[in-house]
């Protein structure tokens, strides 16, 4: 079953919104036309489960919203990059995709064909470009943490434990990708299909040590050279790769078939 309700929201181009039931993986099909008054943004919140997923369109990529909250970043058992744990917390709610940008969005295939598969072999600049011709932009890795792991910190979408028919890696794609939101089971506690498994995903952030600090240099979008980080599944070693701390340091320029990307947004422009 599905509930909707009215959001009332000041957002630009955003052209409808939809309320749906605890990570249905469907939005509904029917349009909610936003009214003009603006209401008070959500309250953080505090666990996983206390959020209802809510979806909208912008410039026909579909994306979920993010509320306010704190969560865990980085594992202590994990890699070395992956350490210490430390908390970050979002004052602000943003915008993800809630898939990963197929090759019918971007216009072209890249090593897989298919329309509604991730597009993926391109650089750093070419996911940042296309994100901004929407008006939008790539994720920090924090950002991308937490709309995977929640403010329950979780290591996987749906919890702590590996369940590998839940994502798409190496022991069940036969060496390529899928259909993006093939697997409902792993959808995220916001409805972003797809983040731990298919492809790799491209950050706005440079690669440094943690603990991360937004206002340390490492969002810089000038910078060309130094590596980005990118998130997601790497290879077979999917008890630490398809856990969600896992991080990767790839130069921007750098092609894979295996690296994809997703954009995001502020919950309000500018």
């Amino acid at each position: 079953m599905q509930r909707k309700l009215h959001v009332f929201f000041r957002w630009l181009g955003l052209m409808t919104i939809t309320l749906a039931a605890a990570c249905s993986g469907q939005a509904s099909p029917t349009a909610t036309p936003i009214p003009p008054t603006p209401l008070p943004l959500p309250t953080p919140v505090e666990s996983n489960a206390a959020w209802t997923p809510v979806f909208a369109t912008f410039d026909d990529i579909e994306m979920a919203f993010v509320p306010a909250g704190c969560f865990t970043m980085g594992h202590d058992e994990g890699r070395r990059d992956q350490r210490p744990e430390h908390q970050i917390c979002f004052d602000q709610p943003f915008w993800i995709g809630r898939y990963e940008i197929t090759n019918a969005e971007y216009g072209s295939s890249g090593a897989f064909a298919g329309d509604r598969r991730p597009r993926e072999n391109l650089t750093w600049f070419e996911a940042r470009d296309f994100c901004a011709t929407h008006g939008l932009r790539l994720p920090t890795e924090a950002e991308w943490e937490y709309a995977a792991r929640g403010p329950d910190s979780l290591l996987y979408p749906w919890g702590n434990d590996l369940i590998e028919a839940n994502l798409v890696f190496e022991r069940n794609n036969n060496a390529q990708t899928a259909d993006v939101g093939s697997l409902s089971a792993g959808v995220s506690w916001v409805g972003a299909f797809d983040m731990a498994g298919n492809v790799a995903e491209w950050t706005s952030s440079l690669y440094e040590a943690y603990p991360y600090d937004a206002a340390d240099g490492r969002e810089n979008p000038d910078d060309a050279e130094t590596p980005r980080v990118t998130r997601g599944p790497l290879g077979g070693y999917v008890e630490f790769s398809g856990s969600l701390p896992f991080r990767v340091r790839r130069a921007p320029g750098d092609r894979d078939w295996f690296i994809g990307f997703r954009c995001a947004r502020a919950a309000e422009p500018g």
